[in-house]
């Protein structure tokens, strides 16, 4: 599978990312010009991990958030449902399991907090991820979604989606095990929600106390919320 559709069948997008996990951590800090370590550093700020914690960290790829968030002495695991991207990150010392967002493996309210950083898009049916994700998080416990987004400043917002979206597949290419799937990502990019649409589905999912917070001009975004004690 060299690449997903916009349907994001979970089978197409696992093999997708599968192809595409040699490499994946240097190809994102090459196609975002380094800005994806600052956006994690401020999502790792943001969710505030605390000692003795538990953390799913859903879609999480090759573990390399989920090894951020553990730094303050949370107990972190990183979930995602390609093992390609599993195994790329076998290096790093947490705990990994392949997981559906859909049907996660867990019992319900065994988490204290629950994020996803660019992951949040490929799933199909964000609602029911995100009522999948509260049903393992404790009352009371958090929600940190990082995606990317929708510029906020118009002139920015129409360079970003003319110049700098049809650029990817092209930046990729000397980078990435499969410069296909990145037509996908700009792709689900475009195709994604704004800022206060996602806000809106994250309490339609039964999340409260929702807000968020524009990075680097709303090319990406951080939305927080709380489950209801």
């Amino acid at each position: 599978m060299s690449r997903a559709g916009l349907d994001k069948n979970p089978r197409e997008v696992a093999e997708m990312f599968d192809g595409v996990a040699k490499g994946y951590d240097l190809t994102n800090s090459v196609m975002t010009l380094g800005f994806d370590r600052r956006w994690r550093e401020w999502t790792r700020k943001v969710l505030d991990a605390k000692a003795g914690e538990k953390i799913l960290d859903l879609a999480a790829g090759t573990a390399v958030s989920t090894v951020e968030f553990g730094s303050a002495g949370a107990w972190c695991v990183a979930a995602d449902f390609s093992l390609g991207m599993l195994r790329s990150g076998a290096r790093r010392p947490v705990p990994k399991i392949a997981a559906d967002a859909l049907h996660l493996p867990f019992a319900s309210g065994v988490f204290d907090a629950a994020t996803v950083s660019f992951g949040l898009r490929n799933f199909q049916g964000t609602v029911d991820a995100l009522r999948e994700m509260a049903r393992v998080v404790r009352p009371g416990g958090r929600l940190v979604i990082c995606e990317l987004s929708k510029p906020s400043w118009k002139p920015l917002r129409q360079l970003y989606n003319n110049v700098a979206l049809r650029a990817l597949p092209v930046i990729a290419r000397p980078v990435a095990s499969n410069s296909d799937a990145y037509s996908y990502l700009a792709e689900s990019i475009r195709d994604w929600h704004d800022q206060r649409t996602l806000a809106e589905l994250i309490a339609e999912a039964g999340w409260e106390d929702v807000a968020w917070m524009n990075l680097t001009g709303g090319m990406a975004a951080l939305h927080r919320a709380t489950k209801p004690a």
